[in-house]
């Protein structure tokens, strides 16, 4: 299995970014998918997560009401739009297969990709 993250990028507070995650496999509608971020020097924490069919989505307090996941079965692909961008977005984004709060019952990553707002 094999996750591709994209979309990241420096931008201004208050702007507007989304982030993409396509996978290699076909039983990709199987799944949810995840979201995490990492700032420099702090755990990783998690950010959102869309269920297999994108009916139930939960989100960090954090970011809810700002951020949107949603996932397109049929371009195997998962996204996360983040709206009203703060400085302490800041991280790097990851996608991983599966459902849940905890990172640690993921298996499957993405690679990253890093969003920098800058204030």
């Amino acid at each position: 299995v094999q996750l591709q993250a994209s979309g990241g990028g420096l931008v201004q507070a208050g702007d507007s970014l989304r982030l993409s995650c396509t996978a290699s496999e076909r039983s990709f509608s199987s799944y949810g998918m995840g979201w995490f971020r990492q700032a420099p020097g702090k755990e990783r924490e998690f950010v959102g997560v869309i269920s297999w069919n994108g009916d139930s989505t939960q989100y960090a307090d954090s970011v809810k009401g700002r951020f949107t996941i949603s996932k397109d079965n049929t371009k195997n692909a998962a996204y996360l739009l983040m709206d009203s961008l703060k400085p302490e977005d800041t991280a790097v984004y990851y996608c991983a297969r599966g459902w849940g709060t905890d990172h640690t019952t993921y298996r499957y990553w993405g690679q990253g990709t890093l969003v920098t707002v800058s204030s």
